[in-house]
């Protein structure tokens, strides 16, 4: 009934708090679906908390906000997503308040209103050892910092090709 990408990004959101990998995985999964804004929102949820979690409080407080005001045009979209739309926007408002009151970083739930998905979630987290609703590991300096720690050497060689390709002459 839901992709199997957004079976994932739940999964990361509730247990590893694995938010940069949320992103990665939805990015790709958006632009598989057609560019769908729905699919942003909870993007940008995800970098918010990333963002907030490693200390850069105005990026996630603009990151949350342009969340907010996404969901507000997004709402039957979430709704089917087997989220709870209203106690969504009021939990990203709490949180915008939070962080404009310079309030540390704090994990949330996002209100699953569909009993199946959740099931579905924590049966597959089960599965898999993994705890759901455990707070972020704030010692994981890998999880916190993930952007300018990971691999990143296929990215670049992809680069350097594509720009070595366009340098070629054509006949």
């Amino acid at each position: 009934m839901y992709p199997d990408a957004y079976i994932r990004y739940l999964i990361h959101f509730h247990t590893d708090r694995d938010y940069f990998e949320c992103h990665e995985i939805l990015e790709e999964h958006w632009k598989k679906d057609g560019y769908k804004k729905v699919w942003v929102v909870l993007i940008q949820i995800a970098v918010a908390l990333y963002h907030h979690r490693r200390g850069n409080q105005r990026g996630a407080l603009r990151m949350m906000r342009k969340a907010l005001t996404l969901l507000s045009k997004e709402q039957k979209a979430i709704r089917e997503l087997g989220l709870d739309e209203q106690r969504l926007s009021k939990q990203l408002e709490c949180y915008i308040e939070r962080m404009e009151q310079n309030g540390a970083y704090e994990s949330i739930e996002l209100p699953i209103r569909d009993e199946t998905l959740r099931k579905t979630c924590q049966a597959i987290c089960e599965e898999r050892g993994l705890t759901w609703g455990k707070a972020s590991d704030m010692n994981d300096v890998f999880l916190i910092h993930k952007h300018k720690l990971r691999d990143r050497s296929d990215v670049i060689a992809a680069r350097e090709r594509k720009k070595t390709s366009k340098e070629l002459p054509t006949s």
